[in-house]
């Protein structure tokens, strides 16, 4: 018999597809595999309950944090560069029928805020949540609840009208790895990172372009919600150095203006807890 404390939980970004088995802020068991760039997610969801097909039975409850948009229950892109998929994909009927439990379906970065709210570097005050990765993603958590919908998307601020793009496609790792082209040809963010470290000016200069965006993007923020604190995660917010080339380029800043970051504590983990706590707990949270 299913435990009515265990959430089968999906986290579908850009770049993986991760379904975990979660029981408070507990990951019990973990599958993962990159995110197709191309096909159906009819066929990528089919392939990835088939693979986790052994769980059947231990969940109650499935929560899904998908990178993009809700709206009743269907899926659409907001960046397609991030992740191409069919508009107001019908997410959580296709869910519902794969599993045969009840679903509730989140942006992935408002999920991930609200596991770090609940059991991360949130500490359960009022914040605002970055994750920095294949694109840039938010969550804002007011008065002790999560906001939906578009709240939290800072990745699609526009830069300036004269300019083409959103924020993160000047921030992204996407746009760390394109910015790399002409020096590394082929590199990844990643490897962007490991460039820099090793000494190569060129990458930390594509890297400190990027936390510079950051940096005044969480000035705004500040600004517009005066939040207790933002929190940065993801696999480029997170990354070695730089957060602390975020906070240099935040210094001097008198310090009522200056916004107080705190890095993600749940790691990649973050999406499958807080979609996990959403699911089982969502009548108690709305």
């Amino acid at each position: 018999m299913a435990s009515a404390d265990t959430v089968l939980a999906l986290d579908i970004g850009g770049t993986k597809m991760l379904a975990a088995l979660v029981r408070g802020n507990t990951v019990l068991d973990t599958h993962k595999v990159p995110t197709p760039r191309s096909g159906d997610p009819r066929q990528w969801l089919q392939a990835l309950f088939a693979a986790i097909a052994s769980w059947q039975g231990q969940y109650a409850t499935v929560g899904a944090a998908v990178t993009g948009i809700i709206d009743d229950g269907h899926w659409s892109a907001l960046n397609r560069n991030t992740l191409d998929i069919p508009e107001n994909f019908p997410l959580v009927a296709m869910i519902t029928e794969l599993s045969g439990r009840p679903v509730l379906a989140a942006n992935d970065a408002q999920a991930a805020a609200w596991g770090e709210y609940r059991f991360g570097a949130g500490q359960n005050e009022d914040m605002v949540f970055l994750t920095i990765s294949t694109g840039i993603g938010g969550g804002i958590i007011v008065n002790g609840k999560p906001m939906f919908g578009l709240a939290g998307h800072f990745g699609l601020f526009r830069v300036a009208d004269d300019v083409a793009g959103t924020l993160e496609d000047r921030v992204s790792g996407h746009w760390i790895a394109n910015q790399a082209s002409g020096h590394q040809s082929g590199a990844t963010a990643r490897e962007v990172f490991e460039a820099a470290a090793a000494g190569n000016e060129w990458a930390s200069n594509i890297i400190k372009a990027s936390a510079r965006q950051t940096a005044q993007l969480c000035r705004n923020i500040h600004l517009a919600l005066d939040p207790p604190r933002i929190v940065v995660g993801g696999g480029i917010g997170l990354a070695p150095t730089y957060l602390d080339t975020v906070r240099q380029a935040l210094e001097g800043l008198p310090p009522r203006l200056a916004p107080k970051i705190h890095a993600a504590a749940l790691g990649e983990s973050a999406g499958v807890v807080g979609i996990a706590d959403l699911a089982k707990n969502h009548r108690k949270i709305t």
